[in-house]
């Protein structure tokens, strides 16, 4: 028990130490930058190519 007790005040004066530092100031950009909503990204225009070729060859039906 005395361990215990002796582990716990050794914690709460070690926070007391870094609660007391100064701390950096914060960047006021970063908050709103992280709230936004990032939406999807478009497709590159090869991609889109490769998906229209792949919807044409769908539709005639061949497999090469």
């Amino acid at each position: 028990m005395a361990n215990k007790n002796l582990r716990t005040r050794q914690k709460a004066s070690f926070r007391l130490a870094l609660s007391s530092r100064q701390s950096k100031p914060r960047n006021p950009l970063a908050v709103p930058a992280r709230l936004r909503a990032a939406g999807p990204h478009r497709k590159s225009a090869s991609g889109l190519r490769q998906q229209q070729r792949r919807a044409l060859k769908k539709l005639l039906g061949s497999d090469d």
